[in-house]
C-alpha cells in the first residue's frame, strides 16, 4: 500500500480572534501547491483515495489536483497520527491513499513508520513524503519511496 503525507503549502498567518480553520493559503502557497500538484498527478495511480483535512489551506492544496477528494474531519489540526492511519486503512488498503494535512501530525505518522516510533519529524510547507508498505517473504516492509520539497521541482 501506498500513503503519500502531503503537507499543506504555506498558508496566512493565524491572527488573533481568527478561526484557524479559515486561514487561506498565500500566493507563494498557491504556487507551491500547484507545482506539486503537477508532480504527484505524473507520479499517483488513477485509484489514488485522497482524504484531505477540512482546514481551507488544505482543501485549496487539495482542489490543484483537480480530482475528487473526501474531507476527513479526522485529519483536522488537531488530529492525531493514529487517526490518519485508520482513515488510510493503513496497512491493509487495497489502494494508495494521499493524505493532505498538517504538522505536527504529519511529521509523527513519518517517523513512526520510518523509525517505529513517533517523533516530531519537520514536513517542509508543500512537500511530499511518500511510504510504501509491503509484504516480502512473509515479512511487512515499510519503504520511504521518495521525498519531494517544493522548491525542489
Amino acid at each position: 500500500m501506498d500513503l503519500i503525507l502531503w503537507r499543506h503549502a504555506e498558508a496566512f498567518e493565524l491572527r488573533e480572534l481568527e478561526d484557524d480553520l479559515a486561514r487561506g493559503l498565500t500566493p507563494k502557497g498557491e504556487r507551491q501547491a500547484q507545482r506539486m500538484a503537477e508532480w504527484l498527478s505524473q507520479r499517483m495511480a488513477h485509484t489514488t483515495r485522497i482524504l484531505v483535512s477540512p482546514a481551507l489551506r488544505c482543501q485549496q492544496t487539495a482542489k490543484t489536483l483537480g480530482k475528487k477528494f473526501k474531507t476527513s474531519p479526522e485529519l483536522a489540526p488537531d488530529g492525531n497520527g493514529e487517526a490518519v492511519l485508520k482513515a488510510a486503512r493503513w496497512p491493509d488498503g487495497s489502494e494508495p491513499v494521499l493524505v493532505i494535512g498538517h504538522q505536527p501530525t504529519l511529521g509523527l505518522v513519518a517517523s513512526f513508520l520510518l523509525a517505529d516510533m513517533p517523533q516530531v519529524w519537520t514536513i517542509k510547507k508543500a512537500a511530499v513524503w511518500w511510504i510504501r508498505g509491503r509484504q516480502r517473504e512473509g515479512e511487512s516492509q515499510v519503504i520511504l519511496q521518495a521525498v519531494q520539497a517544493p522548491d525542489c521541482l
